[in-house]
């Protein structure tokens, strides 16, 4: 493990350690008013990193409890390592959830191993593959977004939901070291590989907030646009006026 993704945690003991448990979680006003969504997009854009990586995380992390969720019954009658592979990462989904990271990543005393040391022991089944997300995931809310990063590059999935929103979670890495240019590729690959219109409005927006800040407006303008023409009905088509007009007044 990286020195730069934990400090040495000392694992409860027997006695101390309490296991865990799932938590039950006119002109004049108009131009006003324009001006004021304008400032309002202003102050999001400038928000946007630490935001998202709050958001993003989490959405990932419940996408992939719902699939991790079917596993345990779909394998049990194919592939009994499958399912030995599930029940091991399941502890350390409660863990998550609750925002145990640290425990997550590393495991409890109770004979859960943890994302990292499952990730390697049952990296060839599709919940090994899991965990190598998770672990991603547990790093990067432990801002050790290079390791986070090492992570979620290596997972390789087909879901429709959960293959893009881990490339959005590699973006959001990228972003945080400041990578900009690898950041907006691959939000851009995210929302290419989603193609649907939940999430696929929403990373082409993270990508052209990264655009904004590598100061190139005119590819932010573009995919502002794009959101607005081809996801109208989405939340980020029904902002993206505001996006455009504060660009287009520059």
């Amino acid at each position: 493990m990286a020195k730069k993704v934990t400090k040495q945690v000392t694992k409860p003991t027997a006695k101390s350690a309490k296991k865990p448990t799932a938590k039950k979680t006119t002109t004049k006003q108009g131009q006003g008013k324009e001006q004021g969504g304008l400032e309002e997009a202003l102050t999001r854009s400038e928000q946007f990193f630490e935001n998202y990586k709050k958001t993003i995380y989490t959405i990932v992390a419940l996408i992939i409890v719902i699939i991790a969720g079917g596993m345990i019954y779909t394998y049990k009658i194919v592939q009994p390592r499958e399912v030995r592979a599930s029940e091991a990462i399941f502890p350390g989904e409660t863990y998550f959830m609750n925002g145990d990271f640290r425990t997550a990543l590393e495991g409890d005393a109770y004979g859960f191993e943890g994302f990292e040391a499952l990730s390697g022991q049952y990296g060839n089944t599709k919940a090994g593959k899991l965990a190598k997300a998770y672990a991603g995931l547990c790093c990067a809310q432990l801002d050790s977004f290079e390791v986070a990063a090492k992570y979620l590059a290596k997972f390789k999935g087909k879901d429709q939901m959960a293959s893009p929103s881990v490339l959005g979670a590699l973006a959001s890495c990228y972003a945080n070291m400041d990578q900009l240019d690898k950041a907006v590729s691959t939000y851009k690959k995210a929302a290419k590989k989603a193609g649907n219109n939940l999430l696929s409005p929403y990373y082409y927006f993270q990508a052209a907030l990264v655009y904004e800040a590598l100061e190139k407006p005119e590819e932010a303008l573009k995919l502002y646009k794009k959101i607005k023409v081809k996801y109208p009905e989405s939340v980020e088509g029904q902002e993206a006026d505001k996006y455009i007009a504060r660009i287009s007044s520059k």
